[in-house]
């Protein structure tokens, strides 16, 4: 089993990238973006919750996304591991996720890797996103200068939690996106290997 967690700032190609994680390793991908969703949308206990600060603007507490987490490493899967996606953002979420794991999982983390983009490439590609997305945030080059400036802001202590237990590994994400896979691919068949 293999515990990865992608980092990336939005543009970085972090979505792409996953999928391709997924088919080759068969993992299971562990979004919380997808897990709010799914509370809110089935109306559970911690949806309901989690809605009571979205509704306010609030972010919502670590310790609800955490008991999210946990529900959904509780059921059982046949992949050969998990990637985190969207978790851990500030460095008590990366200690609690690598309790949780230890605890659900019976395994660490094994690696932490990281999409690196220039500024400019992540502004452009964003914008050519927003032409087809749909999504406001993603026309606006003010907001979308400031959601990447609040990634690295939340991100920069994980990434060094991570680099302390040497586990953290920056790939280049420009390039085609078959060789910016291979890069990843080499990494992960390290720690199989």
């Amino acid at each position: 089993m293999i515990n990865l967690v992608l980092f990336g700032p939005p543009g970085s190609g972090k979505g792409t990238q996953a999928q391709k994680l997924i088919e080759k390793y068969n993992l299971k991908q562990v979004s919380t973006g997808d897990l709010f969703r799914y509370n809110i949308k089935n109306n559970t206990e911690l949806g309901e919750l989690a809605k009571t600060y979205i509704d306010r603007g609030q972010l919502v507490p670590d310790q609800v996304t955490i008991n999210m987490l946990i529900n959904e490493l509780k059921v059982p899967t046949s992949t050969n591991g998990f990637i985190f996606d969207g978790f851990p953002r500030t460095a008590g979420q990366t200690e609690a996720l690598e309790h949780i794991v230890e605890e659900q999982l019976n395994r660490p983390i094994d690696l932490c890797l990281s999409l690196v983009v220039d500024d400019e490439i992540l502004v452009e590609r964003i914008l050519k996103r927003g032409e087809t997305s749909g999504r406001t945030d993603d026309s606006n080059e003010e907001i979308i200068r400031n959601r990447i400036q609040e990634y690295y802001a939340k991100t920069a202590e994980v990434a060094e939690l991570y680099k302390k237990q040497g586990k953290y590994v920056e790939i280049s994400g420009v390039g085609e996106i078959e060789d910016i896979s291979q890069k990843l691919f080499t990494e992960v068949d390290k720690i199989i290997n």
